[in-house]
């Protein structure tokens, strides 16, 4: 009997313990800037991740499963079951993951990469891959190996096979330059990787420059750090700068259970880039 009280006090704490975790993370995201919170985030997470092991869900970037995953994302855009405590990835790390395993030849092709605000998820994972001459930059991350400003990029015209940058542009004042910029260090017949946040009921982006409170930036651009929200027309906006672009909706490819157990966002597009020639 003392024996099964202290299993059912345990497993109370470890749900405690995760409801804590969620508010803990609520509060972190709002107040402690990303590029100090990534420092310590991830031995936190791996902590925690022992008490998460099951076969509900599964990231494909490590292949650990989960019973369940962790929350994240502020207010309407809160979402349950999505970080993955190992590899701290999304479902956008993980959408870009299965788009580089079966849509590209990255992990086999001599590549040099540009990596633009690096997620940890990849870090590890693309500096040991022989095959990648690999470049971290970013303006203040910690493991960046350049930090520079994405409007004025310090490399030669031509330079990179490829360049990841996600969820950048919808901080930055002037997109269409850092696109042009993205162009210009690319070389032709290189390939791109430049997901934003995109509202699909909206036909056009939302951009006022008039809109600078904090608050209220949250409440239309969905976080209080962006400038802009991105339509329908993001392709289009991209095209402009140069590219070609090919939309690649993964969702349409992989089986719909593949899709809940990787926990992925249903319907989100990846829009693949490249340099013509």
């Amino acid at each position: 009997m003392k024996n099964d009280f202290g299993t059912v006090i345990a497993f109370l704490r470890i749900q405690f313990n995760f409801a804590t975790m969620a508010g803990i993370t609520q509060l972190a995201l709002k107040y402690i800037p990303r590029h100090r919170l990534h420092i310590f985030a991830h031995w936190v997470l791996r902590a925690v991740s022992p008490f998460m092991r099951g076969k509900t869900f599964e990231d494909p970037i490590t292949g650990i499963s989960y019973r369940k995953m962790l929350s994240y994302g502020r207010g309407r855009h809160h979402r349950e079951n999505v970080l993955a405590p190992d590899s701290l990835s999304l479902e956008r790390h993980r959408l870009m993951w299965l788009v580089l395993k079966q849509k590209t030849s990255f992990f086999t092709e001599p590549t040099k990469l540009l990596h633009v605000a690096p997620e940890y998820c990849f870090l590890k994972i693309f500096r040991n891959m022989d095959n990648l001459e690999y470049t971290t930059a970013d303006l203040n991350s910690p493991w960046a190996d350049i930090h520079m400003d994405v409007h004025e990029i310090p490399m030669e015209d031509n330079s990179f096979d490829a360049i990841i940058c996600n969820h950048v542009l919808e901080h930055v004042d002037d997109d269409a330059k850092v696109m042009s910029e993205f162009v210009r260090v690319m070389k032709p017949g290189g390939w791109g990787i430049f997901q934003v946040p995109i509202d699909m009921s909206r036909a056009e982006t939302l951009e006022d420059p008039s809109i600078t409170d904090p608050k209220e930036r949250e409440k239309i651009y969905w976080q209080e750090d962006h400038v802009r929200l991105y339509g329908r027309d993001y392709p289009q906006k991209l095209e402009a700068a140069g590219f070609k672009v090919e939309p690649i909706s993964m969702m349409e490819e992989i089986d719909p259970e593949l899709v809940r157990k990787y926990a992925l966002s249903p319907g989100e597009i990846v829009y693949f880039c490249t340099k013509p020639i």
